[in-house]
């Protein structure tokens, strides 16, 4: 199975051993970051720096001054995390170093975007803005997604891309000292509180027959048992039971079919400017109303658009199932498995936990994350690939 290992330029960059120790793991490929969110990253084996902190949502090479002139919602350039064409200066390591590179595009999620355009971002039916989550049924934002797809995508070099948060973002997000989890949400009571009642979609409800505002009142009624602690899982079942099948059905449908062309347009976007044979992939859950990094999608459709998904699998691989019944011959099934000991990830099953992906129908390995792991991790990984 091709093996690819998930990257930060600011692991390659300024660090001249990086990129065999990288190959040297046994991928073929290399997933680069083109375009990332802010995060605090760990770079264990990096001789200038420890940690690297990275601000703001930002690109990671400069940005196309042709493209994003006058539009207000544009990409931010990166800091001294990334300075400069940071991932082409990293890129071209790796390919130096007989690595194929791939592309990895954070797009729906940006918590700067959200503090300086708060009318951008998704809101609550309690009126609460969520900054991390850009609204991706308002046609301003889509335009600014769908450009940041395809730039980012498509740098010198690459030969694929990974698209992640192409869709839905809602409550869940791993937060600045994140306190959220005091009361057990469950799936049901985290779709009702990443419901979207901007303007764009306080219009798309109203399209299919909803009041808005009495949609939102009925949200903040089937909350409050959830907050009073009764349980709100049992899958689309349980959104159905707290919210009412006709609402529920309705708001679903608004939110699939707002991703859906959404996700069409940026693969568009992407195959319009790439050259033939680039290779797209998207960051997916099987589940539609699923919000997140993993976005929530029909798994026929985004076949039918893409050339593949990445499939998280740390938990278990029975995520692919869905798409694998939808693949064709040539699909890409790529299961992502956590593979640094200290974030849960568990590399000594790698070669076991692989197998059982590959009896699924994965087709190929992801590997996250080979600039967070520890020396103890990369050999375990390394002995794994060796062994497949």
């Amino acid at each position: 199975m091709k093996a690819s290992a998930f990257v930060y330029p600011w692991d390659v960059n300024g660090d001249p051993e990086a990129p065999a120790r990288i190959a040297a793991l046994g991928t073929a490929q290399v997933t680069l970051a083109s375009a990332y969110h802010s995060t605090r990253a760990l770079t264990p084996r990096h001789p200038r720096h420890r940690v690297v902190t990275a601000e703001h949502a930002a690109v990671l090479y400069p940005a196309g001054e042709d493209r994003w002139s006058g539009r207000a919602l544009r990409p931010y350039a990166a800091g001294d995390w990334a300075p400069g064409d940071a991932f082409g200066e990293a890129a071209a390591a790796l390919t130096d170093a007989g690595l194929e590179v791939h592309t990895w595009v954070v797009l729906a999620h940006n918590s700067r975007l959200g503090a300086e355009h708060p009318s951008t971002s998704v809101v609550n039916a309690y009126g609460d803005r969520y900054p991390w989550a850009p609204c991706i049924a308002q046609p301003a934002t889509r335009a600014y997604l769908t450009g940041l797809a395809a730039e980012a995508a498509v740098r010198p070099g690459a030969r694929g891309t990974e698209l992640e948060s192409l869709g839905w973002y809602g409550l869940a997000h791993l937060h600045a000292h994140d306190k959220t989890a005091g009361v057990g949400l469950g799936d049901a009571g985290q779709y009702l509180m990443s419901l979207c009642f901007c303007p764009s979609c306080r219009d798309g409800y109203g399209a299919r027959g909803l009041d808005a505002d009495e949609l939102a009142a009925s949200v903040r009624t089937a909350l409050e048992p959830v907050w009073q602690g009764a349980p709100s899982d049992g899958g689309w079942a349980g959104v159905a039971s707290l919210l009412g099948e006709t609402p529920a059905t309705v708001t679903r449908a608004w939110r699939d079919e707002t991703a859906r062309t959404l996700q069409e347009q940026a693969v568009t976007a992407v195959r319009e400017e790439a050259p033939e044979g680039f290779q797209v992939l998207l960051h997916a859950d099987p589940v539609s109303y699923h919000c997140g990094a993993n976005a929530g999608v029909d798994p026929a459709h985004i076949l039918s658009v893409a050339d593949g998904v990445v499939v998280p699998c740390t938990g278990g691989p029975g995520s692919l199932t869905p798409f694998a019944r939808e693949a064709g011959p040539d699909t890409v099934l790529a299961a992502n498995f956590t593979v640094v000991s200290g974030m849960g990830g568990s590399p000594g099953t790698l070669a076991a936990d692989a197998e059982e992906a590959r009896h699924l129908g994965a087709t190929e390995l992801r590997l996250y994350h080979a600039g967070l792991a520890s020396d103890g991790d990369l050999s375990t990984v390394r002995s794994a690939l060796a062994a497949l």
